[in-house]
């Protein structure tokens, strides 16, 4: 068990399937991974701005972002982010764990262009009606085609409402530092800027303007959150397996990918941890699913999903490896009522009268845990006290320094995205793109 800032790794559960002692053999193989990265050695080097981001980040950084979040709330009911990938999901995880309703005072926050169904950005443009709302534009290149489109059509609206001067005024672009189409358009428009740093890739942007900007916008403390990222870079220095919870987790999930362990689920017991898991799912597959290698990362919401996919992970093909995260404390104090008197009882829950939900979630979990152990599933774990800003942000730096370990670990480059070009080249052809 390694624990840090409220979050707690268990591996115990993966012993019967990977000794200690072949851990123990990874060792030397994630030592020379770690060395890489901190030498800048490793391929992809370019893109390693995230290794040391948390600790760059200052106090007058975090104040601009503050400032802008200030004015924005200031005259818009909604903030809409435009932006997909890692332009979104790390946003949208802290948001969805940390504030699922709108706080007092701040806009509501929007996601647009992930995708290009026109059914759910009509339902977004229809939530726009007779609301001032801002937008937020994320791209380094501004030609990226859902978040272009969408972009194209949010300005278009802006300025028929507001006008183009004030149109300007409710656009923020979060781009490349002096090319690309965005930028050129920022320029010309006077849109207030932020600036995608060159060396850090999109799925480990959230610690940048890209994933600050909009959290503080919604009023997320993204000083606990850079706190809790720094405390974990500082546990993630070191090179022992035995402290080093990164180190430790990357280890572990290789070793078993290793002996036939090919696809790894990440199951939580919290419903607002579902696009953590999103964003979790694009990091690991972007970032190892390279040369025929890679674990193939899939998620499930329990109890939620015990009764679907808990059959498949009980008995079916034992290439699966399990990772839980689960929170003892959600800060929601909610019990099971008794049943009263005369026949209210017929449920038989009288017996959990008064005790907590939290309660009985996580002796769900631990119930769920040692049932696919013994269904032939190594079960890793990442206990949490409570859902915090510091814990998250803990938590994406933890995953991220576990991803750049594990790609040099399978020896691929774990910062390019090569076959995510191929479907574009399709698409475009099939569209007639000149």
């Amino acid at each position: 068990m390694i624990e840090i800032g409220g979050i707690r790794l268990d591996t115990s559960d993966t012993r019967e399937f990977l000794s200690e002692s072949e851990l123990a053999d990874l060792a030397p193989r994630v030592a020379r991974a770690a060395t890489e990265l901190a030498e800048g050695t490793s391929p992809g080097a370019e893109f390693l701005g995230w290794l040391d981001l948390p600790a760059g980040i200052d106090a007058e950084e975090l104040a601009s972002y503050n400032e802008s979040a200030a004015r924005m709330a200031s005259d818009c009911e909604i903030c809409v982010v435009v932006g997909i990938g890692g332009s979104y999901l790390g946003a949208r995880a802290v948001l969805d764990a940390l504030v699922p309703d709108p706080l007092p005072g701040r806009p509501e926050i929007l996601f647009a262009g992930n995708g290009l169904c026109a059914a759910t950005f009509d339902r977004t443009l229809k939530r726009l009606e007779d609301r001032d709302f801002r937008v937020i534009v994320i791209s380094k290149s501004g030609t990226t085609l859902e978040p272009a489109v969408a972009f194209r059509q949010l300005r278009s609206l802006l300025v028929q409402r507001y006008g183009r001067a004030d149109a300007a005024r409710r656009i923020t672009a979060i781009t490349d530092r002096s090319r690309g189409a965005l930028r050129q358009l920022a320029t010309e428009e006077e849109y207030e800027t932020f600036v995608i740093p060159d060396d850090v890739g999109g799925r480990f942007s959230v610690l940048t303007p890209v994933g600050l900007l909009p959290l503080a916008a919604a009023g997320v403390p993204i000083e606990k959150l850079i706190a809790g990222a720094r405390t974990m870079h500082t546990a993630c220095a070191g090179r022992d397996l035995e402290t080093n919870p990164a180190h430790r987790y990357a280890a572990t999930r290789i070793g078993l990918y290793e002996k036939g362990f090919t696809t790894e689920v990440m199951s939580s017991f919290h419903g607002g941890l579902q696009t953590l898991q999103e964003w979790w799912k694009q990091l690991f597959g972007e970032s190892e699913g390279k040369g025929g290698q890679g674990i193939f990362p899939a998620s499930t919401v329990f109890t939620t999903d015990l009764h679907s996919l808990g059959q498949y992970i009980q008995d079916g093909r034992r290439d699966l490896q399990e990772t839980f995260i689960c929170v003892r404390d959600s800060g929601r104090p909610l019990t099971v009522p008794s049943g009263g008197e005369g026949d209210a009882n017929l449920d038989g829950l009288d017996y959990l009268a008064g005790r907590s939900l939290d309660e009985i979630n996580w002796k769900a979990y631990e119930g769920t845990r040692k049932a696919h152990l013994s269904g032939g599933v190594p079960c890793s774990a990442f206990e949490l006290d409570a859902v915090t800003p510091e814990v998250l942000g803990g938590l994406i730096y933890l995953f991220e320094k576990a991803v750049g370990i594990g790609g040099r670990l399978l020896n691929v480059n774990p910062f390019d995205q090569p076959g995510v070009e191929t479907y574009k080249q399709e698409m475009f052809r099939l569209l007639g793109k000149p």
